[in-house]
């Protein structure tokens, strides 16, 4: 909510004193542009661009910041540089502004983590954001006049790296506790044996046949040392 509300500060100062603000976005491979790399994602050219952009950060980052704890700063960081870094480099000349890059990285970050991770949250929140972003996936295209697709892409691409990068940083909440810990010395009787689901058939009646014939012996009076 704090980064939003910048946006929306900037873009009302832009409004009321008529600056020029795209003046600090990125222009690729210009010297004079590289300060986008910081600025541009805080600049929108309408309130269109702005709210457009405004929904999905606030419920991403929410996501970022709620679910990946550990990892929240650092990914928005890397994804915020890297994205501007990328469009300074290799986008087209032209001025791009906006914090759709940032979007899309996040987007990317959240859907790759599922695939990385493996774990059910991580999968659920990348099914969740693939259902309400599935749109956002022609935006990698140059398919529109006017849209920075080269922020969209790269950005797309850093959410990638970033969520490969952090994918064996472990978050608290998915740590696998043992549920039997501490019950060792604690007799109980089963419904089922605890390991019912670990083992096969065919181990659980080897198991069941040494069983037997232990107790065979131990009738027939046939266990001695020897039996060891």
């Amino acid at each position: 909510m704090a980064f939003v509300a910048v946006l929306w500060i900037v873009h009302f100062i832009g409004l009321s004193t008529n600056l020029n603000l795209e003046y600090y976005g990125v222009f690729p491979r210009e010297w004079s542009g590289i300060k986008g790399i910081f600025f541009s994602p805080l600049i929108h050219g309408s309130f269109e661009h702005l709210i457009s952009n405004s929904i999905p950060l606030i419920v991403l980052m929410t996501i970022l910041g709620y679910f990946y704890k550990k990892v929240a700063i650092p990914v928005f960081v890397i994804i915020y540089l890297l994205t501007g870094l990328a469009v300074w480099l290799f986008a087209r000349r032209s001025i791009h502004i906006g914090a759709s890059g940032v979007v899309y990285g996040l987007v990317s970050f959240v859907f790759w983590s599922g695939i990385f991770r493996r774990n059910l949250r991580s999968i659920v929140l990348a099914l969740i954001v693939t259902i309400l972003y599935s749109g956002y996936f022609a935006g990698v295209l140059p398919t529109k006049e006017g849209i920075s697709w080269e922020s969209h892409l790269f950005g797309a691409l850093a959410g990638l790296m970033v969520a490969f990068l952090v994918k064996g940083i472990v978050e608290d909440d998915d740590k696998k506790e043992n549920p039997w810990e501490g019950e060792e010395d604690e007799p109980q009787n089963y419904l089922l044996p605890r390991d019912v689901f670990e083992k096969t058939k065919a181990e659980r009646y080897a198991e069941e046949q040494f069983k037997r014939n232990q107790e065979t012996i131990w009738k027939s009076g046939g266990w001695n040392s020897d039996n060891t």
